[in-house]
């Protein structure tokens, strides 16, 4: 990783705990401008103030939303992009990380079901928003943060927003593959080549994602893989090494773990597929020209 980390600026979603907190950390020990994303106040100013005790220098503020609403995502970008003024207007990387587990079946204000919309919906419509400062910058990064179990969805993408019948680890796998098929189809579409985006593999890691939802069984089977996870270091690294490499090094490659390429599912691959649910995807979050937010 080469430059001058001091002079990018980056977004961080779920940036309280877990993945989302260890980059946040990371990335600000690097000198780069952070704003980090929760769904609590009180964590995220808890999150904010672990990281100064850390880097005292630290350039990082926290904004609040619930990503389950388009809304508060609107009122999320809105708040971005005033702070982003005073750093000149322009965001170098936005790092897609937030997401949730679901053991029920629940459908957002907007009508769409949870696990669909927080990890897939939210960074789709997100990033959107935030075009014009992603375009402001020479070499502007989108990495979303997937999931190895992308690799075993087989639940249909297109009925993922509103599913009959509800399973919720086929559910969640589903919203992972929907995230690499983003990242796919953004850079077939993207107006010019210095936008690009990425899918991250963060592993099997130490973190609190299944343990928030509040089904016995699921509970139960997620502190299980809790206690096989490796530390949130991990996959950090992985987001540090796209936000800062040379960009004709990664710009080849759509997949990343432990810093390394590697080939996602078949299904990622499809661009039918992916383009399909792109178009779908605009419908839900209603946008009629993806690249001009106006």
């Amino acid at each position: 990783m080469t430059g001058d980390f001091s002079s990018k600026n980056v977004l961080v979603t779920g940036a309280s705990s877990g993945i989302g907190y260890q980059a946040a950390l990371d990335l600000a020990g690097k000198g780069a401008y952070i704003i980090g994303t929760g769904r609590d106040v009180t964590r995220c100013e808890a999150a904010r103030t672990r990281i100064l005790q850390v880097h005292p220098e630290a350039q990082i503020e926290y904004l609040v939303a619930d990503l389950a609403s388009q809304t508060q995502i609107h009122d999320l970008a809105r708040q971005a992009q005033l702070l982003l003024i005073e750093h000149g207007n322009r965001l170098d990387v936005l790092v897609n990380n937030a997401g949730l587990y679901s053991s029920k079946r629940v459908l957002t204000e907007d009508g769409i079901e949870l696990t669909f919309a927080v990890n897939h919906l939210a960074p789709f419509l997100l990033t959107h928003l935030l075009l014009p400062q992603l375009l402001n910058t020479p070499q502007g990064r989108v990495l979303g943060v997937s999931s190895q179990s992308h690799y075993h969805a087989f639940l249909s993408p297109l009925k993922a927003y509103r599913p009959w019948l509800y399973l919720s680890l086929p559910v969640y796998a589903t919203s992972n593959l929907c995230r690499v098929l983003f990242s796919a189809e953004f850079n077939r579409r993207t107006p010019t080549p210095h936008l690009h985006a990425w899918s991250v593999d963060p592993g099997l890691v130490n973190t609190e994602i299944g343990q928030k939802d509040k089904g016995f069984l699921s509970n139960l089977v997620w502190r299980f893989r809790k206690t096989h996870g490796t530390s949130a270091e991990i996959p950090s690294q992985t987001i540090l090494h796209l936000a800062f490499s040379a960009f004709h090094h990664i710009a080849a490659d759509l997949y990343w773990k432990d810093s390394r390429p590697k080939e996602p599912s078949r299904l990622s691959r499809d661009a039918e597929l992916a383009k399909r649910l792109w178009e779908q995807s605009c419908r839900l979050c209603g946008i009629d020209d993806y690249f001009n937010p106006g």
